[in-house]
């Protein structure tokens, strides 16, 4: 009988586990990959225009070249200003000032970055609507971030 018991402590039973550990370790760290780039599993963004549409990256975005790069990890200020730039070009000035505003008070963590991103929306209103139009939406998101990026670009 002791026998037996010396048998059931000895380290065979350590050693028959050990493939089938290292097998579920790996799949472990490969199967979300597969499923990533599969398209079986979705990867969430951060959805910053409230539209539901945008809110999902799929797998055929994640396999884009330019989410390879060392660029695709942007920080969420820069994602910010790419859209708040299409919102001006898109609908007017008025409309991404709005949405910067938001963004701020939404994301205390954008405040450091909001005059930055209001004088790029100055500038870029003045290069798409000429200097008087791009002035008459200032209004102090920011404080005159904007209304100074207009200025910076005009002068």
């Amino acid at each position: 009988m002791k026998h037996s018991v010396k048998h059931s402590t000895t380290p065979q039973t350590r050693r028959g586990r050990g493939p089938a550990h290292r097998i579920g370790r790996s799949l472990a760290l490969v199967l979300p990959v597969v499923l990533v780039l599969s398209g079986t599993l979705a990867v969430t963004r951060v959805n910053w225009s409230g539209d539901p549409s945008h809110s999902v990256l799929t797998a055929s975005d994640a396999a884009a070249p330019e989410a390879s790069s060392p660029a695709a990890a942007r920080a969420p200020h820069e994602v910010l200003r790419d859209r708040l730039l299409t919102e001006l070009q898109e609908e007017d000035p008025g409309v991404a000032l709005t949405h910067l505003q938001e963004a701020v008070h939404d994301r205390p963590s954008l405040a450091k970055h909001c005059a930055s991103l209001a004088r790029a929306l100055g500038r870029a209103a003045v290069r798409v609507y000429g200097p008087t139009r791009a002035q008459s939406y200032a209004r102090p998101v920011c404080d005159t971030a904007f209304a100074s990026g207009v200025l910076a670009a005009h002068g």
